[in-house]
This record gives C-alpha cells, structure tokens and sequence, in this order.
C-alpha cells in the first residue's frame, strides 16, 4: 500500500480515546484534558483551492490506501443505513447535510432527534466519528468525505457520568434495540467500558441486533487511555471488533490495544474529523477506526444487499491484507490484517452459514444456563400423593425444675429401688457380721470358764 503524507497544514493532534464510564470524566476521552489538549480546528483557506489540490482531501490518506476509493467505482453505499450510538451528531455542518436521516436521545440530557452533542469534554466525538463513516464533503471533490458518503445516518445520542441521568448500561441496551427497530444495518460504537464482562441485559440487546441481521462495529479501545486489553462491548461474541494502526500500517501504541477478539484493523492516527460547529480537526483513536470499518460494511452491504450480516462481516476479515509496515502477524494486535475496502467489495469470498467473530447465542447457553431456555414441560400426569396428616402440637413448655413422667419412670423411680436394695443389703450384712461377732465372744467365755 502507498502512503501519502499530510500535505500544506499544520494541524495538532485531539487525542481522543474510549474510556470507561465509570472513569470521573465518564466520557469517552481519558479525563477532561486529554480531549482538548492541542486540539485546533484546520485552517480554512482564504481562496477557495483547486479541487484537484483540496489539502482536506488529500489528508485523507485512507480513501487511497485502503482501497475506498477504488470501491466507488462499485458503490457508495446508497441505500444503507449506519446507527452511530455516541455523543450525537451536530446539526450544523454542510457535511452532514441530508446523511442523517432520524435519530434519539437515550441519556436524558439531549433532544429527542439525538442531534445535539451531549457531554462537556467529548460533545464533538460523536460527528467526528459520523463524519469518518459517511460524510457528505463540502463539494465533489472538496471537504471532507466519509468512507460511505451516500450511505444514511441515524443520530443516537449518549451520555457518560453527570451528563446523563440515564445509567450507562441502559443507555446501550435502549440504544442498540432502538437503532435496530429504525432500520439500522449497520451499527458503530466507538466506546469501550474497559472491563471484559459485560451486563446482561446487553445479551439481550446485541442478540436481537444480530438476529434482525445487523452488522455490530465496536472499538477495540487505546492504551494511552489506559486500555491495555479490549473491553466491553468489543469482547461480545459476534461483533466485529476494530484495531488502530498508524499511517505506516504499523499497530498503534496509543492509539489501539490488543486482544484475542479483534477482527480486523485500520487507520487510528492522524484521522479528520467534523465537529458539532463545522470545525475540522485532526484526531487519533480507534472511535475512529471503527467508523471507518462501518464505512466498509456500508459499501458490502450496499454492493452485496443478498448477504446476511454473517457473510458482510466474513467479507470484511476474509479479504483483510497482512501489514505491509511489518513481518508481524500478531493477530492480538491486527486481527486479521488490515481493512481493503476494494477486495471486500469485489473480491470472490465463499459464504459462511455462521458469525466468524462468534455466536452471542451459544455463549448465552454456556455462561448464562439460569436464562438459558424455559422450564421443561412434563410429559406426563404427575403423580398426586396423598397430604400427610397434620402433626401433633408441640407440648406446652414445662419447667426443667419441676419432675415429669419420663423422669420419674426412667430416673427417679430406677434410683429409689436401688438405693432401698442397697440399704436393706447393708443392714443384713451388718445384721450377719454382729451375730458371728456376739458368737465368737460367747465362745471365748465357755473356753475361760
């Protein structure tokens, strides 16, 4: 793969990361600073530019690289439907002009059509990350353009820690079923709560997701937020997880993390992004390396509309290509390999008649047996045993001083016999010895006379 280098900016880097709601910021940046340190917003030129030439266009290394561009020869993804559960979508930017088709709050603190940011730090997060997924560009060949820039959106607006009333787990729960009653094929959830397990009540929610055929996209999470292995919802079997690498193709150090569930990998570092009031900044983080995989699945899906999100998702690691940047085939690290947005979409891929990341379903059955299935019916007449008679009240408590029946049958009585026939044995026995004593004196007084 070429890579191409940032041209004619100087732009700083919105270091942006998943982080667990349970953190004090509970956003999905690591604490309140980390999310606007060095953030700038592009510089807007004063001429409008050759568009041949737009350096926001050419930022964009990964329409290039990992063969976006090539697959719209194919497709754009007309006719597809992605759900970003995050901070919300803004109202505002050109860019989003006619992608988001509908939307809703969960948390309790935005608009009910999920289109004002929600959060004090990471508001802008959730257009940052529409913006990679679908992004309508500012012209035909200026502004900045998602992977899948005819595919629709759904705004599903979510909050962390005091910027919700909603608890976290619900939040998800609600959203996933919501996102999945209003059409979604595509789900993306750049989030991640740092811990492998995960509530029940998320069976629940994923499991009808992919049984209504919803392709599920998650985040695998950043070490420089503290994420050394995936968490949840990126560990729920049956979603496809995203790893981060950098522009070389090598797996990010800040920027993405590790572990045995992730599918596949793409770009997380030098990423634009769109925010809520238009501004266009350069950020790094798997949020955003997993839009651009939903980008992908939206072209899959909009090019294949045959296949079940089984067969999308097969597509997508199938034809993911090793790192060009390394001999390291670290599949902790990558997956699969890299994303190639052209082989996904045109290349021949046998059908699979099962998820290649796992079955949430089978993993309920195993883990969760209490909530596995009703109880059994029985076959037959069950046998009707006859009620046994009440039992006997309880005698009324009785003194330990005073004698009852059984102690004096058993006790008393026994010991006034023995002591009687001990007392008359002793007297006879005395009785005995004074006749042989009165005896024996006699005796002696017959001999003396």
């Amino acid at each position: 793969m070429s890579r191409r280098p940032l041209v004619g900016l100087a732009l700083a880097i919105a270091m942006v990361f998943a982080l667990t709601p349970s953190s004090p910021a509970a956003a999905l940046s690591k604490g309140s600073t980390a999310s606007t340190a060095g953030q700038v917003a592009l510089a807007t030129p004063e001429s409008t530019p050759d568009p041949a030439e737009d350096p926001v266009r050419a930022a964009q290394y990964w329409l290039d690289d990992y063969g976006i561009t090539e697959a719209w020869k194919t497709t754009r993804g007309k006719g597809v439907r992605i759900a970003i559960i995050d901070t919300g979508i803004g109202r505002g930017p050109a860019e989003f002009a006619g992608a988001v088709v509908g939307g809703t709050d969960v948390s309790g603190a935005g608009s009910e059509d999920g289109r004002t940011p929600v959060g004090a730090v990471d508001a802008n997060h959730g257009s940052w990350v529409a913006s990679l997924a679908a992004a309508r560009g500012t012209g035909p060949q200026t502004g900045m353009i998602g992977v899948a820039p005819e595919a629709e959106l759904l705004s599903i607006s979510v909050g962390f820690g005091s910027s919700a009333t909603v608890s976290f787990v619900d939040q998800i729960a609600d959203a996933v079923v919501w996102a999945v009653d209003n059409g979604a094929d595509i789900i993306n959830m750049s989030l991640t709560t740092n811990v492998p397990d995960w509530d029940e009540s998320w069976d629940k929610a994923f499991l009808y997701a992919h049984e209504k055929d919803v392709v599920v996209i998650v985040a695998a999470g950043n070490r420089a937020s503290g994420t050394t292995r995936v968490g949840a919802p990126a560990t729920i079997p049956g979603v496809l997880t995203v790893g981060g690498v950098d522009p070389s193709g090598r797996a990010s150090v800040g920027a993405s993390t590790q572990g045995i569930t992730i599918g596949v990998s793409a770009p997380s570092e030098k990423l634009l992004g769109v925010s809520a009031n238009g501004q266009l900044v350069q950020w790094d983080g798997t949020s955003g390396a997993a839009p651009i995989v939903a980008g992908i699945a939206a072209l899959v899906r909009a090019a294949h509309p045959d296949l079940d999100a089984n067969n999308v998702i097969n597509r997508i690691i199938e034809t993911a290509t090793p790192p060009a940047a390394t001999s390291e085939r670290n599949a902790l690290l990558y997956g699969s390999g890299l994303v190639d947005a052209a082989a996904a979409v045109g290349a021949s891929v046998p059908t699979v008649s099962a998820n290649p990341m796992g079955s949430l379903s089978e993993w309920i059955r195993l883990y969760r047996r209490a909530d596995s299935g009703p109880a059994p019916v029985p076959t037959t007449t069950p046998f009707e045993v006859e009620m046994l008679p009440p039992a006997e009240a309880a005698p009324p408590p009785v003194s330990l001083l005073l004698p009852t029946y059984a102690s004096v049958l058993y006790g008393s009585l026994p010991l006034i016999v023995l002591t009687a026939t001990a007392i008359l044995v002793a007297l006879g026995v005395t009785a005995a010895v004074r006749r042989i004593r009165s005896s024996s004196l006699r005796r002696a007084a017959d001999i003396q006379e």
